[in-house]
């Protein structure tokens, strides 16, 4: 039986915090809640967590001081950000120090669901070691070596090209969140999003055209969500 995801919870409004605890374990996952930034904070080594849900406008301690304190005690697990505000700056901070996404309150509980899945299999796919290449369709792309080939050619790919092919992998027949990918790969400042997302369109396009070759592959638009690869993806362990 597979392990449950254990997520650590700190929101001071007691309503939504227990609103989203009941909701996350009724999707399968173990969830803490603690109700300010200094609980939240003597409780965080008593257990190993998966990923973090921290409100910012805590009384005691606020989630940027505990998000900063959690990357003491470990710099890898995943941060999400839940808060009122929207400001460029507050936006801007929460990714200084160290946040992984970043939702406005109101959101909904299928967006935060969705945000949480896709940070999930990006970690499970960066911690894999048994599937540094992938066939996608009749190509090998090699994320180690950052190249795309079939038979006949095989080309190197730019960094960007790789991640997002990479991502697009790990999300294979799935979407791949645009804001995610956005976020994750180019890390935008806030003022520059809509460039860097257009950016990504580009690669996109990039990506299809080199994938082209092969009718099975498509990388589709998902309007309003991402992107989804839609090929016969088969993972290749490394050889030992």
């Amino acid at each position: 039986m597979e392990e449950k995801i254990k997520i650590f919870m700190c929101e001071d409004d007691e309503n939504l915090g227990m609103l989203l605890r009941e909701y996350l374990q009724a999707k399968g996952f173990d969830a803490d809640l603690f109700l300010n930034g200094e609980a939240g904070g003597r409780a965080f080594p008593d257990r190993k967590y998966d990923l973090c849900l921290l409100d910012v406008m805590m009384p005691k301690k606020d989630g940027f001081a505990l998000a900063h304190e959690i990357r003491t005690m470990n710099v890898e697990i995943p941060i999400i950000f839940l808060t009122a505000k929207n400001m460029k700056e507050d936006i801007l901070e929460g990714f200084r120090v160290g946040g992984d996404d970043y939702l406005t309150k109101p959101f909904s509980m299928e967006e935060l669901l969705l945000r949480i899945e896709a940070i999930m299999r990006r970690i499970k796919g960066k911690k894999s070691k048994e599937v540094p290449l992938y066939h996608i369709g009749k190509y090998l792309f090699d994320t180690q070596k950052q190249t795309l080939g079939d038979e006949n050619e095989t080309i190197k790919l730019t960094t960007k090209e790789s991640d997002l092919l990479a991502n697009l992998c790990i999300n294979m027949n799935d979407i791949l969140d645009r804001e995610y990918a956005v976020n994750t790969i180019w890390k935008p400042h806030p003022d520059f999003y809509q460039f860097a997302a257009r950016s990504m369109d580009v690669y996109i396009t990039k990506l299809r055209k080199l994938l082209k070759d092969d009718p099975r592959v498509e990388i589709m638009n998902i309007h309003g969500k991402g992107y989804k690869l839609i090929a016969p993806v088969e993972a290749v362990k490394e050889e030992q």
